[in-house]
């Protein structure tokens, strides 16, 4: 730094030589040397200060621009971070053949907690066992005390659950999205839709996996990432499945039965518009117990498919079906159904005691049931040709369907097949089977003579199966059915407009505690076809133990139990389905004429 002295000596002794102060000069450079230094040091500062307010104002727009995001932000939980492989949640649509929902997806919420974080493990373990009765409050503070890091709460939480554990305040606490399955219908085809239970689990996700009916049968299907997106058709129809069901409740409250069960077929595709088994539970909550040893008194329980029955008359049908195929009889044919009748030591006798005659002709022995002449139309075909006959309407096997529990519903019937075996199954009895194998095997025996595979997956594409009688027989078949209806054991069904063909089945039940039958414990069945002029559904109707008891003495039979109960979904069904009616008598006295009895109560 160059320093500028304040007396220049040149300008002094020019000073002195005028007669001037040399002071004056010293004090002028002084000002000026301060007002440069004050110069300076106030550009330094104006500097400063900028930069400053520079570094304020970019701190401020920072944090005003994270405020506003955080403001346009959802709201989330804070979450633990989880090892391990990513969770596949989503899970494919389950839709009627209407593309109705019958389940779906639905995001919800667990809650679990991490003790070390919670502020009041005992306050809070109170409050969440008044949220969820389900928890002791003491057990759960144990648990929360333990020294452990993490504890599931609750897998599954309703968004007012959710509200009331956020209010509790205890930062221990976390919420997990996760996806749960969800029926919309609550109780409404429950047995088919079967139910789902959590796999694997982590706090962000939970695998759906199935456990019961379809969700479990097609648990490939329905879990396929690439196929999520599309839904699963099945052939049942909402509405129709809501009619049976509110029908057969019905039915099986006001006929004090303890269970009941009824199928609706298409009888050429095979594909089922309703199925219901009675009693039934929510597969939103699967949690549904057994008070009793019979595993049938459980709700979860398919009649339907899994109940094994002797179904008792309904099986004279295929008797008469054989013997007609096979060229022995014609529906005139005269059928020996005198008494008395023994078989080996076994005597074969008549329902109440019924006395038919000498004989009777083959469509009379179906139309009045008789056991009798039943039992001769076995002993005319023989047991294996009887045996054969049955297993290829499938009688004699499982049921072939999309449901697991299918699997374990083997048919039953003694060994050897000898002449009482022979004898016994012509009218129903000796041989259990399910009654969607009954379905399937009215439905073969009605649409022209061929085989179906029951099947509850809507397709357009549809085989026909193996001929197992003629077309002659099957329209023979379905004309000595729907005399059943019109002239023998099951009026009630008589519906107007619809034809109704079918054949009824009264079974006594085996005895629990050891050989025999009990005469007051029954299981009906109605196995129906319609419209009998061009035959498109079969209908199976069963009540397990009803009993009718409006009149002077408890009536039993078929006919007088599963025949109105059948004839009442029918009659309801019926438009549901596209079918005009038909009158064949179009008197409107006939039309409003009252069903007639029973001829006989089978």
């Amino acid at each position: 730094m160059i320093r500028t002295p304040l007396r220049p000596l040149a300008r002094i002794l020019d000073a002195r030589a005028k007669g001037q102060n040399p002071d004056v000069i010293e004090r002028e450079n002084l000002a000026a040397r301060n007002d440069a230094l004050r110069d300076t040091s106030r550009a330094r500062a104006e500097k400063r200060l900028i930069l400053l307010a520079l570094c304020f104002f970019a701190a401020f727009a920072v944090i005003g621009v994270r405020m506003g995001t955080l403001a346009a932000s959802t709201p989330t939980e804070p979450r633990a971070a989880a090892g391990g492989s990513e969770i596949t949640a989503q899970r494919a649509d389950i839709v009627d053949r209407s593309g109705r929902i019958l389940a779906t997806n639905m995001l919800t919420y667990s809650l679990y907690a991490q003790p070390r974080d919670l502020v009041d493990p005992a306050k809070t373990a109170t409050a969440l066992a008044e949220i969820f009765p389900e928890l002791n409050a003491k057990d759960l503070q144990r648990r929360f005390t333990d020294g452990r890091s993490f504890l599931w709460v609750r897998k599954v939480l309703s968004p007012e659950q959710k509200q009331r554990v956020h209010e509790i305040g205890d930062p221990g606490l976390y919420f997990g999205p996760r996806e749960m399955r969800l029926y919309p219908n609550g109780t409404l085809a429950a047995h088919i839709l079967g139910g789902t239970a959590f796999g694997s689990e982590g706090v962000n996700a939970a695998q759906v996996i199935g456990t019961a009916g379809l969700e479990a049968a097609l648990e490939p299907r329905l879990s396929d990432p690439a196929q999520s997106a599309t839904p699963v058709t099945l052939s049942i129809d909402l509405t129709l499945q809501a009619t049976v069901e509110e029908v057969l409740l019905t039915g099986m409250t006001t006929l004090h039965a303890k269970g009941a069960a009824a199928i609706l077929m298409d009888i050429h595709s095979g594909e089922i518009l309703a199925m219901a088994s009675l009693p039934d539970f929510d597969p939103n909550d699967r949690n549904a117990t057994n008070t009793t040893r019979d595993p049938s008194d459980n709700p979860l329980f398919n009649r339907a498919v899994q109940g094994i029955y002797e179904l008792g008359s309904t099986f004279k049908i295929f008797a008469a079906a054989q013997v007609m195929d096979l060229g022995l009889a014609t529906p005139e044919t005269q059928i020996d159904t005198a008494k008395p009748f023994r078989v080996g030591r076994f005597p074969i006798n008549e329902f109440d005691g019924h006395n038919y005659g000498p004989t009777r002709s083959l469509s009379d022995v179906i139309a009045v049931s008789s056991n009798i002449g039943a039992a001769h139309l076995g002993l005319m075909i023989g047991g294996e040709r009887q045996k054969a006959f049955l297993k290829s309407l499938g009688l004699l096997d499982p049921p072939i369907i999309e449901l697991t529990e299918a699997r374990s519903a083997r048919a039953m019937f003694q060994t050897p097949w000898n002449d009482v075996v022979t004898v016994t199954a012509s009218y129903g009895h000796g041989v259990a089977t399910s009654l969607l194998n009954l379905a399937a095997a009215y439905a073969a025996l009605s649409n022209g003579g061929t085989k179906v595979t029951p099947t509850l997956l809507h397709s357009d594409n549809h085989t026909l199966g193996p001929r197992v009688v003629s077309e002659q027989t099957s329209r023979d078949s379905v004309l000595m059915m729907r005399r059943v209806v019109t002239d023998g054991t099951a009026t009630f069904a008589n519906v107007p407009g619809y034809q109704v063909a079918g054949k009824t089945g009264t079974a006594e039940k085996p005895k629990k505690e050891g050989r025999g039958y009990d005469k007051d414990k029954v299981i009906n069945t109605f196995a129906s076809v319609f419209p009998a002029s061009n035959p498109q559904y079969v209908l199976v109707v069963t009540l397990d133990e009803p009993v009718e008891t409006a009149g002077p003495k408890p009536l039993r039979t078929a006919g007088y139990t599963a025949v109105p109960v059948a004839a009442e979904i029918i009659r309801r069904i019926g438009p549901l389905v596209g079918l005009r009616p038909q009158f064949e008598d179009t008197s409107l006295a006939a039309i409003n004429a009252p069903p007639q009895k029973p001829v006989a109560q089978e």
